[in-house]
Formats: structure tokens, C-alpha cells, sequence
């Protein structure tokens, strides 16, 4: 018997994701994993790239919003990530008027 078709599949997965990510707001640990933090960052590429970056959109900061400060801090202290200035990913907050803590840069 199949319970979902391969129409729902996406879905299911989408909202697998976002039921990870709810809750994140100021708490102090990021329940999300580093690769669905990163995927929910990506309509702020623009905004971090190292070359020709752009301001950051309403839809970038409603992410990063979204995400959560322990997110972001989690991404920054991470692996390198290709195309992604880790400085510019540190100013998002302060450009997208988000209210988060300074992320303490692990060496």
C-alpha cells in the first residue's frame, strides 16, 4: 500500500525541515544540522559572496531571522563553504536589523 505519492514527497521532506527549525529564535544551542542551516541561508548567497556582493534582501534577512543566531554561528565556525565570505555571513545581523549575540569565532 503507498502512503504517499512522489507529488508529497517534497513536501514531506520541506516540512521535516522546517519542523527542525522551529523554535530557533535567541536559544542558546542550534537544532539543525549544518547542511538544512545552510540550505535555509541560501537566499542570502548574494549577500555573502566574496565577489560583487549585494545588499541583503527582505527574503535573506526573514531567513537568517528564521535561522537563529546559534545557527549562523554554527555555519561561520564550520567548514570552509565555497563562494561564502564568513565575515560578510557575520554582518547579515547587524544589515538585516536582527537583535543576535556576536558570534564567538572558533580558531
Amino acid at each position: 500500500m503507498k502512503l504517499f505519492g512522489t507529488k508529497s514527497l517534497p513536501l514531506l521532506v520541506f516540512m521535516l525541515v522546517m519542523t527542525g527549525l522551529v523554535g530557533q529564535g535567541q536559544s542558546t544551542t542550534c537544532h539543525s544540522t549544518f547542511f538544512s542551516s545552510l540550505v535555509q541561508l541560501i537566499p542570502c548567497r548574494g549577500s555573502v559572496s566574496p565577489f560583487s556582493p549585494t545588499p541583503p534582501t527582505e527574503v535573506c534577512c526573514i531567513a537568517l531571522k528564521a535561522l537563529g543566531q546559534p545557527c549562523l554561528c554554527v555555519l561561520v565556525n564550520g567548514p570552509p563553504i565555497s563562494g561564502v565570505d564568513r565575515n560578510m555571513a557575520l554582518q547579515l545581523p547587524d544589515k538585516c536589523i536582527a537583535n543576535f549575540e556576536p558570534c564567538e569565532i572558533m580558531k
